[in-house]
């Protein structure tokens, strides 16, 4: 399959500036391209999984990708897709930012083979407004520019845009020029936010050194509803895992609803066409056991955390099913337990006997009453610590505490609750 043509397939395309003249340009040789990323934070997200792993497959296929750290555009805030402005991080927060997402960066590309990792503030920020304004701001009519949708739906939102984010596309303008200038690079890509600031960069090279350059956009991720993908009731799904710990990651590809399953494995994964159509079949014939997403939740968390971080959250995630408790480290645990309702309790509550057990499902809200909890236990339905509670009058000790202040309970398969006991 040509490559453009698996990009199709693979839902990685919504605009382009002339797919068949693409087309031909790929199947020629090599080509060099680029993606921005503007450190707007001190990690990139999942969101910014589909622009990393598209360059990915573009060097995969024998292309040169430039990943693009926006320490200059940064200062600036890109207003595609916002409806207020940024707030302006200083020049301190953008460094470190910086030099923390190409750190992230650097894990997906293979710098050795020909990828680029640059950052446009070694061209931007040594500029002057005059030589800036006469060798790009010329080039620009007032009618184009308001003319863009990002432009546009911020003109008509309550806050305006103000004249520095207005800025933003003839900055994203002269990064495609400067690196076709000096890198010879024909290719932007980016979300479909950013059509705009990618045309605008195609015009300028166009009125400037007259050769011929393309553009190209993907789909941004959405959930099945339209709602932002990549958001929890935390906030964003983080590649840092200071932010978002590798098992929390893996829960949360594995927990993708399987109306979406298809279409991330699709933009997401580097499996071949035959192995996710056989997948999409086996998640349709067994649902319950969640073939696709596992393996998107696999191979995602093996590219973004490597090898051994992989297995430390499929024990972890085994744990809720059975798994041995005592064996995940303290910090583990707490990742588990912070994925499910969990119940604080006093530890005097723990003390001597210890709490009894029904009264102990009826705090954590998995039985009704301590009659129902009784009827629960004597069905065989509770576990305490994945081992199945036998004793409606057992009591629970301070000796019962995992790592000295967890506890987990599960009644059936699938409720779950956590108790996380206070001094």
């Amino acid at each position: 399959m040509p490559f453009l043509d698996e990009l199709a397939w693979r839902g990685l395309i919504q605009d382009s500036t002339d797919r068949q003249a693409l087309a031909e340009r790929l199947s020629a040789g090599p080509i060099t391209l680029y993606c921005g990323f503007d450190p707007t934070a001190d990690s990139l997200h999942v969101g910014h999984l589909l622009g990393i792993i598209t360059l990915a497959r573009f060097q995969r296929a024998g292309h040169r990708p430039i990943a693009l750290a926006g320490g200059a555009t940064g200062m600036i805030g890109d207003p595609s897709g916002k409806s207020a402005e940024r707030k302006l991080l200083s020049r301190e927060e953008l460094a470190h930012n910086t030099q923390a997402i190409k750190a992230q960066l650097a894990r997906f590309l293979d710098f050795e083979a020909g990828a680029s990792l640059l950052d446009n503030a070694d061209w931007l920020a040594p500029m002057r407004l005059i030589e800036f304004l006469r060798e790009v701001g010329k080039h620009f009519s007032l009618s184009a520019m308001l003319a863009k949708e990002s432009v546009k739906q911020r003109l008509a939102s309550e806050s305006g845009i103000s004249y520095t984010e207005f800025s933003y596309q003839l900055l994203q303008a002269y990064d495609f020029l400067y690196l076709r200038r000096h890198h010879g690079c024909e290719l932007q890509i980016g979300g479909s936010d950013q059509w705009g600031n990618i045309t605008a960069g195609c015009e300028l090279i166009r009125r400037t050194l007259g050769v011929p350059v393309h553009g190209l956009t993907f789909p941004l991720l959405t959930k099945a509803d339209g709602s932002k993908f990549g958001k929890t009731e935390q906030g964003a799904v983080w590649l840092d895992p200071r932010r978002t710990s590798p098992y929390r990651f893996y829960q949360f590809f594995l927990n993708v609803e399987d109306a979406m399953v298809g279409t991330l494995l699709r933009r997401l994964s580097f499996r071949s066409p035959e192995e996710i159509a056989a997948l999409e079949a086996d998640q349709q014939a067994t649902p319950e056991r969640r073939p696709a997403q596992r393996a998107l939740a696999q191979e995602l968390t093996r590219l973004v955390h490597g090898e051994q971080a992989l297995a430390e959250a499929e024990k972890a995630a085994a744990a809720l099913f059975g798994g041995k408790l005592e064996e995940l480290s303290e910090a583990l645990l707490a990742e588990v337990v912070a994925e499910i309702p969990a119940s604080r309790i006093p530890r005097a509550r723990f003390a001597g006997e210890g709490l009894p057990i029904v009264e102990l499902l009826t705090l954590t809200g998995l039985s009704g009453s301590k009659a129902q909890a009784r009827r629960d236990i004597e069905g065989g339905g509770i576990s305490l610590n994945n081992i199945r509670v036998s004793d409606p009058f057992r009591r629970v000790d301070s000796a019962a505490l995992l790592c000295g202040r967890y506890l987990l309970l599960r009644k059936g398969r699938k409720q779950y609750a956590a108790v996380i006991v206070e001094d």
